[in-house]
């Protein structure tokens, strides 16, 4: 009996306790998703609706291209005539001489006009996805510096937190010393009060976490709760930069706008080619059969009829639409011309800001970080032994954090104009 109770008793305790971890799993918040770039660019070509929106403009122009190739449409007409409306000799008989003519006609267009609106269409739909490519080149500009955004407000977090313990441990050190009549009370309250700028820096670094991230979330049309979305990458910079020309060749290569200015000058062209050919002349082609059975020739109760209609292009030679299209061609050469301009200028800024940045950073990852460091735990050192004043120490202290968030706010603005010079080329060239 004794076994029995004892085995039950160890049966309800082995449930008690997977039951309690059941309900401590259940209570605990799942894990936030961590995104990389890759992820996210991804995420946005699929789910933006400002991108989704404007794609919808390259299916249009392609629906246009049916219809810049469709042909005239044929016209039937039907002409009745000959019926009586009042009685001949007393007698009415309506459609005794009443004759039918149907007909159809056709307008035939000439010098190749069907194939230039084509054609001018499809340069107009190759505009759309350059213009699209470079909708999207600069959303996703936008989108890096949300995630650079990001990743800098996790890493001045994360400082402002480190900062906080070391600084909760100085005050346990400082405490131990006042106990121990090593410090005055003054110096103990003063030591306190700086904790109050720690906290804050730990609030103002999560508020603005919490602001990239809904600024991502909202690049993403994503309804996530801003605690299950996290996001991962390397905030770091690359000491080397290649040259200048190089990324000048990339752009010239590769930037949507310049393809898209280049393909409005073709169009210009081919619009014009178009209005000449409009100016020509189009016949209009028509048959018709007549069944008359009045006719006093006894052949002619079915004969057949056609007809060419050719309009004379005495005053209207499309002479205006095609002035305006050869001046088009030289507003769109220009056009390029400054698009050409703005690419290189685009480039050679993005350029000299990362180049700038770099010019920053390499002395503080080669120098001052450590030597911020050093100075801060040698004067921290010195305060405990009584070598220098708590003045002293203070300033150390805060010469370490300017220098800390001035290189992490260094880092988030190479990462930017790398993110710029990104943009500037078109593709991206720096990661």
């Amino acid at each position: 009996m004794r076994n029995r109770l004892s085995s039950c008793f160890g049966v309800w305790i082995v449930l008690s306790v997977a039951a309690a971890y059941a309900a401590a799993q259940a209570a605990q918040p799942p894990s936030p998703r961590v995104w990389t770039w890759q992820e996210l660019r991804d995420r946005l070509e699929l789910d933006n609706p400002t991108l989704l929106a404007d794609k919808i403009n390259i299916d249009e122009s392609k629906a246009e291209e049916i219809t810049a190739f469709l042909r005239p449409n044929p016209s039937f007409n039907l002409t009745v005539d000959g019926t009586q409306i009042a009685p001949h000799d007393g007698v009415w008989r309506p459609f005794a001489g009443t004759f039918e003519v149907p007909g159809v006609s056709y307008l035939h267009e000439r010098r190749h006009k069907r194939e230039l609106r084509l054609e001018s269409q499809k340069r107009a739909t190759s505009i759309a996805i350059f213009s699209h490519d470079d909708l999207n080149r600069t959303t996703l500009f936008g989108l890096r510096s949300a995630f650079v955004s990001t990743l800098q407000a996790k890493a001045t977090l994360q400082l402002a937190k480190d900062d906080l313990v070391y600084w909760d441990r100085v005050l346990g050190i400082s405490r131990d010393r006042f106990t121990a009549g090593d410090i005055a009370q003054i110096d103990l309250d003063r030591l306190e009060l700086q904790r109050v700028q720690y906290e804050a820096d730990v609030q103002t670094a999560e508020v603005n976490l919490r602001t990239a991230k809904i600024e991502l979330l909202t690049m993403l049309n994503d309804r996530t709760p801003i605690e299950q979305f996290d996001v991962a990458g390397m905030f770091d910079f690359e000491d080397q930069l290649a040259p200048r020309e190089d990324f000048r060749t990339i752009a010239m290569d590769t930037r949507p706008d310049l393809k898209a200015a280049v393909e409005a000058v073709e169009k210009a062209q081919t619009d014009h080619k178009l209005a000449v050919a409009n100016g020509s002349t189009d016949p209009t082609l028509s048959a018709w059969y007549t069944h008359n059975a009045s006719t006093n020739n006894p052949f002619a109760y079915d004969t057949l009829g056609v007809s060419v209609s050719v309009p004379l292009r005495i005053f209207d030679r499309n002479q205006g639409e095609k002035l305006r299209t050869q001046l088009d061609i030289t507003r769109n050469e220009k056009l390029r011309d400054a698009a050409e301009a703005q690419v290189l200028s685009d480039v050679d800024t993005g350029y000299a800001t990362v180049e700038s940045n770099l010019v920053l950073l390499r002395p503080y990852k080669q120098k001052y970080l450590a030597q911020a460091l050093r100075v801060r735990d040698t004067m921290f050192f010195s305060y405990q032994h009584g070598g220098a004043s708590l003045l002293d120490f203070l300033s150390a202290e805060s010469d370490y954090r300017a220098v800390e968030l001035s290189y992490i706010n260094l880092v988030g603005a190479y990462l930017s104009a790398a993110a710029q010079l990104n943009e500037a080329v078109g593709r991206e060239v720096i990661q």
